[in-house]
């Protein structure tokens, strides 16, 4: 899928007061589903002992998919295509790779 379109479709689900002018909602949103993928990558070393059921598997899907709900929307609050995002995240890691910089800390390796 198209994550421009993607986004286009996630914001017509965006129901949340201040629509348009209101990156605090799904800033929070943001952080609370990463930790529920936190939550499940825990319950699937500790519960399932790192075999990957379709049950956990559907679960993470699902909350990586919430993940994603509130990164388009909190990107659109910002005017930011995800297409953008991805496409600029891609240069960003070619950039390092071809540079030798993939491991190491720092934004600006």
């Amino acid at each position: 899928m198209d994550l421009s379109k993607y986004q286009k479709e996630a914001r017509k689900s965006a129901l949340y007061r201040k629509l348009g002018e209101d990156f605090i909602y799904p800033t929070l949103g943001l952080a609370g589903e990463a930790g529920e993928v936190v939550e499940n990558v825990k319950k699937f070393v500790r519960d399932d002992r790192r075999k990957l059921s379709k049950k956990r598997r559907d679960a993470l899907k699902t909350e990586m998919g919430d993940l994603l709900w509130y990164l388009a929307n909190l990107a659109a609050e910002f005017k930011i295509d995800l297409n953008d995002i991805a496409e600029n995240n891609l240069k960003k890691l070619a950039s390092r790779r071809k540079r030798g910089k993939i491991q190491g800390d720092g934004d600006n390796r």
